[in-house]
């Protein structure tokens, strides 16, 4: 190799131990925890490495003590470093080493506060710990809770509540659950109908057709009885108690004092009209196909309703599977052929194999003819004239939209 080459290559490899010298140096200054103190340990070593070995050049039988008294000098002041650079790969398996904890919000304080019966300064703590952390979901909840249920100031709560919400970044579980206490708030403490089914119908229009906005729907379709109940409770009047029955254990028969059940064609009439303005109401669907079944023995009308529920995607596997098994349970009951009895359980395993419900839905299959054995064909119960095939109103089964 010419002198020229070794040459250029002692410089490369003098400006690569410079390189990582520095590296070292400003890694080590970084993760340390008095960056002063290296400092001046970096400004004390180098002027002493370079005298002691100048001196111990000229110093003949006397510079190897210097240099021992040298190392001793550098190994109290660097052992700290170098054994920590040596053994952290080690030691931050279990102490997570040099990475500072995740920087979180601390309610302690503010819950402390309301427990002890001071809502405005627990008002306040809460308010310091989202300034730093705006878009925290506890800190928002809480801060809302105390405005509903503390001062009273349902809507304050429903403005945090609502700029949360409108946040580009907030996540879709907690904007959810958000407007739901925003729909239970409105119900419980002030009977307000309109503003609930309002928070409800955000959930319908910022998710569609997905599983959220169904559950959204079907507690949508069910707002009017919750209505009911609550201005019953808020405007309870006098009833009056007509008298007892006379001589009751004389009497040859009670039959008429039992209550009247509500005749089956006026509830699937009620059903109809019901669905016809929430046609996403499931359990409302799954008592029409039940009456269809049941008591009108109309096999055609009950799996007509039942498909509709099964066809629908954003239910979930358990309650799809369900359907299944009831629209089976129903063509036992009327007779129906043994290969209609097993394409419908069949269906389970095909739709959600290696699942719970496909294991049930197995184990049937093999006693589908015990279950058939002994049924025959039970005749169809005519409806009434005023409801008249009362479940065609729909048209032909479809997926719901």
């Amino acid at each position: 190799m010419s002198q020229t080459a070794l040459t250029v290559l002692n410089v490369i490899l003098s400006l690569l131990g410079l390189a990582f010298l520095v590296w070292l140096s400003v890694r080590t200054l970084r993760r340390s925890g008095d960056p002063w103190k290296l400092i001046w340990k970096w400004v004390f070593t180098l002027p002493f490495l370079a005298a002691c070995f100048f001196y111990a050049r000229f110093m003949g039988p006397f510079g190897p003590f210097l240099i021992v008294f040298m190392a001793i000098i550098m190994s109290y002041m660097w052992t700290p470093h170098i054994s920590e650079m040596l053994f952290s790969p080690l030691t931050n398996l279990f102490d997570g080493g040099h990475e500072e904890p995740e920087k979180k919000p601390y309610y302690s304080a503010v819950l402390t506060k309301h427990n002890q019966g001071r809502p405005l300064e627990a008002l306040v703590a809460v308010r310091e710990q989202l300034a730093k952390f705006p878009n925290d979901f506890e800190g928002v909840l809480l801060l809302a809770k105390i405005q509903a249920d503390d001062l009273n100031d349902l809507p304050g709560a429903e403005i945090t509540l609502n700029n949360f919400c409108n946040s580009p970044n907030a996540p879709d579980r907690q904007v959810v659950a958000a407007l739901t206490q925003l729909a239970d708030w409105h119900l419980k403490k002030t009977a307000d109908v309109d503003a609930a089914r309002a928070a409800l119908e955000k959930i319908v229009a910022r998710f569609p057709n997905t599983e959220i906005s169904l559950r959204a729907e079907q507690r949508l379709a069910h707002l009017g009885e919750t209505e009911k109940i609550i201005l019953a409770s808020h405007d309870r009047q006098a009833m009056a108690v007509p008298a007892g029955v006379q001589n009751i254990g004389l009497l040859d028969s009670t039959e008429f004092l039992q209550p009247k059940e509500v005749e089956p064609g006026k509830m699937a009439a009620i059903h109809v009209k019901h669905l016809e303005q929430h046609p996403h109401d499931s359990e409302v669907r799954e008592k029409l196909a039940t009456i269809y079944a049941r008591d009108f023995k109309r096999l055609d009308l009950a799996t007509m309703e039942l498909e509709q529920l099964i066809a629908e995607t954003r239910h979930s596997p358990r309650q799809i599977a369900g359907w299944l098994n009831l629209l089976a349970n129903f063509q036992v009951e009327l007779g129906a052929e043994v290969a209609d009895v097993t394409a419908t359980l069949a269906r389970i395993i095909e739709q959600f194999p290696d699942s719970p419900q496909a294991e049930v839905a197995q184990r049937r299959l093999a006693r589908v003819k015990l279950e058939l054995h002994g049924k025959k064909e039970t005749p169809g119960v005519k409806l009434g004239v005023y409801e008249q095939n009362i479940g065609l109103k729909y048209g032909s089964p479809r997926k719901l939209q």
